[in-house]
């Protein structure tokens, strides 16, 4: 049985904290990414880069934040979902095998919150799967028209046969999202949800791994203060087993 571990995690653009008390935590989350051991990576809230950020802090990485998270061997997807004053961040995937084609639509629905879904195609086991890294809005009528919108990439984009993989931070304390992806055939793990906002005490989970094509085996959050730390959000890890 071939298995495919996911992890999806909202980053919290490598910065905890507000103000003078803020510190950088890229560099915990990088160990952190490699203590995932997925083989598909996804990210939300990555920065490209942060023209002050990189002023204020001396060990500010001296590389776009997806290419220092990857551990070695994997490779890097990027695509940016909102430029701001003094810089941009985005979306990212990293994978453990090999990306065949990568793609960016911008799915904001007003001015006040720029955002995007990252479209990967990857080759794992011989097998193309499709993976899209979304981030959507906090208003619950521009998720709706956001679900839409992704569902009609989906649609045009992804051959009705091929594995699909959709995960990220859907900002969704309800089930608008799981009911809109049933007609769409997607689904994610049933029974017990796995809490992961706010990180320090959990009480929602906003961040799953919705799947189509493939079967799911099992799905967890790591605990523990290494990991309330780092960002706002906990990761999700999924695993599913490909088809054959």
């Amino acid at each position: 049985m071939n298995i495919v571990r996911v992890a999806t995690y909202n980053i919290h653009k490598g910065v905890q904290g507000v103000g003078p008390r803020r510190r950088l935590e890229i560099h915990n989350l990088g160990h952190a990414v490699e203590q995932l051991d997925a083989d598909i990576v996804c990210l939300q809230e990555v920065r490209k880069m942060h023209r002050k950020e990189e002023e204020y802090f001396t060990r500010w990485p001296d590389m776009p934040q997806a290419d220092f998270l990857a551990p070695e061997g994997y490779e890097a997807v990027y695509r940016t979902n909102a430029f701001t004053r003094h810089g941009e961040h985005g979306n990212a995937l990293l994978s453990r095998w090999p990306v065949v084609t990568h793609q960016h639509e911008d799915i904001s629905d007003h001015r006040f919150e720029q955002r995007g879904l990252l479209h990967v195609e990857v080759m794992v086991h011989g097998c193309p799967v499709h993976v899209l890294v979304v981030h959507l809005g906090l208003i619950r009528a521009s998720r709706a028209r956001q679900v839409a919108q992704l569902q009609r990439f989906i649609e045009r984009e992804v051959p009705s046969g091929a594995p699909l993989l959709v995960a990220g931070d859907f900002n969704d304390w309800g089930t608008l999202v799981h009911k809109a992806f049933r007609s769409s055939h997607l689904s994610t793990f049933e029974g017990e949800r796995q809490p992961t906002f706010p990180a320090r005490m959990p009480i929602v989970q906003l961040d799953y791994v919705y799947a189509r094509g493939l079967l799911p085996l099992g799905v967890h959050v790591p605990r523990g203060r290494i990991w309330w730390r780092m960002s706002d959000h906990l990761p999700l890890i999924a695993e599913f087993s490909l088809p054959t």
